[in-house]
């Protein structure tokens, strides 16, 4: 299972960047996908989830209103499209693939099976 995520880059606050994971080796339309982000000298935290039907989502409070998360099932990629960038959304942002229904927080990085490599975001002011 490889999943390959690109599309970070620096940003000025205010801007907007559109992440992309591209999954393989798996069925991805299976698995629900989501997005979490490192900061250094923080544990890594969930940002946003789409369920495998792609009927539900899930974003944390601090990117809520702001960032919205899409997949191709098509295409076998999950996207995150991040606007109006803040200063605080600084990290490396990593996909992830979670089989449903596992029994373990979706919110966290246990209740993923398979992860990606990290791209890196970074927002100056």
């Amino acid at each position: 299972v490889q999943l390959q995520a690109c599309g970070g880059g620096l940003a000025q606050a205010g801007d907007s960047l559109r992440l992309s994971c591209a999954a393989s080796g798996l069925t991805f339309s299976g698995y629900t996908m989501g997005w979490f982000r490192s900061a250094p000298g923080k544990e890594r935290e969930f940002v946003a989830l789409m369920s495998w039907t792609g009927s539900s989502t899930y974003y944390a409070d601090s990117v809520k209103g702001r960032f919205a998360i899409s997949r191709d099932n098509a295409e076998n990629t999950v996207y995150l499209q991040m606007n109006r960038l803040k200063p605080e959304d600084t990290a490396v942002y990593f996909c992830a693939a979670r089989i449903p229904n596992s029994g373990i927080n979706s919110r966290t990085p246990n209740g993923y099976r398979h992860w990606g490599q990290g791209t890196q975001v970074t927002v100056s002011s």
